[in-house]
C-alpha cells in the first residue's frame, strides 16, 4: 500500500449565476422546471442502497400551484426506521476506516456534480417544491450546498492536520475518529442546502447517517441522494427515510447506538428532543452530541444615522426573500422617528413593485408559503393585527385558492412588546417599531430582551460610537450580527452560521467548529525509551 500526505483543492465560493434574460443557465433552468412539471416522480426511501417503496403514497405539490401534481413519496414506518438503522451500523466499519482523502473525493465529485449536470435539475426542484425564485434557489440549493461540501472538505483536512506538541523522547500525535454508532439528521423544508448539510458534514467525518428530511422538502430530498449515489457514497452511510417525526423519534432515541443528532427545525421540537434525550441517557453507549439551529426572531436596529436608503432595501430583502420563511428573516424593526417617513416611502414603494405569483415565471420577487398549515399560522398573526386595529402600512391580504399566497406585509406596532415584535412568524411579516431618536440606548435594551432567539441581527448607522455601542450592547442578541447590511445570506467559509439562547447550540454551521462535533478524539503517546525504574532522582540522600 502506498501512502502520502495529501492537499485537497482549495475551496472557494461558488459563483452565483445570474439568469438573466438569454442567459444560457436561464434557458436550462426553464427547460428543466418544463420537464419536471411534465412528469409525476415516485420518490422512494433508500435503505442500505436499495429503494423502498411502500405504496403508502403522499402526493407533492408546488405550493403556488397545489393542484399539480409532481408526483408522490412511499411514506414508511418504524420498521423502516429500524431498518435505515441496521443499514447505517452494518455499513459502520468499512466506511470509518476509509481513508480520509477517498471521503473526501466523493463529497468533492458532489459538489461538482451539482455545479454542473445536476445544477439546474436541483433548482427546478427546489423551485418547485419549495416555491423559491430562480436565484433565491441559485443561492441555497446549488450555491450553498456546494460550498458546503467543499468548504467542509478543506475544514476536515486541517482538523486532521492539527496535532500536539511532542517532547523529547515521545510523539504526541491526535485522532479524531468518527462517534460510535450512528447520526440522525433532521433537516427542514426551507434550505436544500441545509437538507443537503446536516447528513453530509457527519458522514464526511466518517459516521453513518439515518436522514429523516421535512415532508415539504422530499421533492428537493431525492434529487440530493440521487447526486450521493453517482458521488459514490457507500450503500448504508446515508439512509433516507420518510416517517413522521414521533416515529421516527421513538426508535431513534431509544436506540443504544443513537451517537447524536444534527437539527434544524422549531425551538419546541428541538426542546422535545432534548429532554427524550435526557430520559434515555442511560440507554446509550455513549453520550450523544446535540446539535441544533431552530429559528430567530431576527432583528434590524437602526440609528438615526443611517443610510434610508440601504436600511430601506435591507428591510425589503431580508424581511420578504423567500416569503419570510428564512430562520435569519428581518422579522422586527426598530426605526428612529426623524428618518421614519423617508423609511416608509422608499418601502412602501419596493413592495408596491414586487410582483407575486408561482416561480416559473421569473418577473415574480415573492412567492408561496410552503404549506396550508404555514399559511394558516402566518394569516392568524395578520388577522390578529386587523382586529387589534394595529396599522398595517402594506400588505395584508392573502389568498390560498391557487397557491399559498400572502402578501409581503409591514405592521407598524404600536408598542414595543406586541406580539408580532415578540413571536416567530416565519413569514412575509414584518413589524416595525418607531422608537425617538434620544432613546437609542434604551432601544438597544429592548432589542435584547424583547426575544427569546438569538439567531441573526444587525445595525444600520454612519456613527462608529453608535455601531461600537450597539455591537457590544447586543453580543448575546445574535449569533450572526452584521453592520450596515441585511440579517440574511451567510456566506459558507465567510460568515458561519448559528445563534444562540432559543435559536440553537451555536455550532456554527459552514465552518470547522461544525465538524468537531462528529468527531471523537483519541490522543496516542509513545514513548521510545520508557523508564525502567519507579524511583525519582529526588528520592536519592543528601
Amino acid at each position: 500500500m502506498s501512502y502520502g500526505t495529501f492537499q485537497v483543492p482549495r475551496a472557494k465560493n461558488e459563483v452565483v449565476k445570474s439568469y438573466a434574460p438569454g442567459s444560457a443557465e436561464r434557458k436550462e433552468l426553464q427547460a428543466a422546471l418544463r420537464e419536471a412539471r411534465a412528469e409525476e416522480r415516485d420518490v422512494p426511501m433508500y435503505i442500505g442502497g436499495q429503494e423502498v417503496r411502500t405504496g403508502n403514497k403522499v402526493r407533492m405539490s408546488p405550493p403556488h400551484d397545489h393542484g399539480h401534481t409532481l408526483g408522490h413519496f412511499h411514506q414508511g414506518d418504524a420498521s423502516h426506521v429500524k431498518a435505515a438503522i441496521e443499514a447505517a451500523l452494518k455499513a459502520r466499519a468499512n466506511w470509518a476506516a476509509m481513508a480520509w482523502e477517498q471521503r473526501a473525493a466523493i463529497f468533492l465529485k458532489a459538489a461538482d456534480l451539482i455545479a454542473g449536470p445536476y445544477r439546474a435539475r436541483l433548482n427546478a426542484a427546489t423551485m418547485l417544491g419549495q416555491s423559491k425564485n430562480a436565484y433565491q434557489a441559485e443561492i441555497d440549493s446549488a450555491c450553498e450546498f456546494i460550498d458546503f461540501l467543499r468548504f467542509n472538505v478543506q475544514f476536515m483536512t486541517e482538523i486532521y492536520a492539527h496535532q500536539p506538541e511532542s517532547s523529547d523522547g515521545i510523539w504526541n500525535r491526535m485522532e479524531h475518529r468518527p462517534l460510535e454508532g450512528f447520526v440522525f439528521a433532521l433537516t427542514p423544508f426551507n434550505f436544500t442546502a441545509i437538507a443537503g448539510n446536516l447528513p453530509t458534514s457527519a458522514a464526511m467525518m466518517g459516521n453513518v447517517t439515518v436522514w429523516k428530511p421535512a415532508n415539504t422538502q422530499v421533492y428537493s430530498a431525492n434529487v440530493l441522494m440521487e447526486v450521493f449515489r453517482e458521488a459514490g457514497v457507500p450503500d448504508g452511510v446515508i439512509n433516507l427515510v420518510f416517517v413522521d417525526g414521533p416515529t421516527a423519534g421513538d426508535v431513534i432515541f431509544n436506540h443504544p447506538d443513537f451517537a447524536g443528532i444534527h437539527f434544524t427545525g422549531s425551538t419546541g421540537v428541538f426542546q422535545n428532543i432534548w429532554k427524550t434525550i435526557g430520559n434515555n441517557i442511560h440507554k446509550y453507549k455513549t453520550y450523544p452530541r446535540i446539535v441544533g439551529e431552530t429559528g430567530g426572531k431576527d432583528f434590524v436596529m437602526a440609528h438615526p444615522s443611517a443610510d434610508v436608503k440601504a436600511l430601506s432595501t435591507a428591510l425589503a430583502r431580508g424581511a420578504f426573500e423567500f416569503q419570510g420563511q428564512k430562520c435569519s428573516a428581518a422579522s422586527r424593526a426598530y426605526v428612529p422617528a426623524s428618518i421614519w417617513p423617508q423609511v416608509k416611502e422608499y418601502l412602501t414603494a419596493d413592495i408596491a413593485s414586487m410582483k407575486m405569483g408561482p416561480t416559473e415565471d421569473f418577473t415574480n420577487f415573492i412567492n408561496a408559503v410552503i404549506d396550508e398549515k404555514a399559511f394558516d399560522k402566518i394569516t392568524s398573526y395578520i388577522t390578529q393585527a386587523k382586529q387589534d386595529g394595529v396599522e398595517i402600512i402594506a400588505g395584508g391580504n392573502f389568498d390560498k385558492s391557487k397557491g399559498y399566497f400572502i402578501e409581503p406585509t409591514v405592521i407598524l406596532s404600536p408598542r414595543p412588546d406586541y406580539i408580532t415584535m415578540c413571536e416567530e412568524i416565519f413569514g412575509p411579516v414584518l413589524t416595525i417599531y418607531v422608537y425617538e431618536d434620544a432613546r437609542f440606548e434604551e432601544t438597544l435594551d429592548l432589542v435584547d430582551s424583547t426575544s427569546v432567539y438569538a439567531l441573526t441581527g444587525s445595525i444600520f448607522s454612519q456613527d462608529r460610537y453608535a455601531i461600537e455601542l450597539a455591537t457590544r450592547r447586543l453580543e448575546n442578541a445574535a449569533g450572526n450580527f452584521y453592520i450596515n447590511d441585511k440579517p440574511t445570506g451567510a456566506v459558507v467559509g465567510q460568515q458561519p452560521f448559528g445563534g444562540a439562547r432559543a435559536s440553537g447550540t451555536n455550532d456554527k454551521a459552514g465552518s470547522m467548529q461544525n465538524l468537531l462535533r462528529w468527531v471523537s478524539a483519541r490522543t496516542i503517546k509513545e514513548t521510545y525509551v520508557p523508564a525502567k525504574d519507579y524511583r525519582y532522582p529526588f528520592l536519592g540522600e543528601d
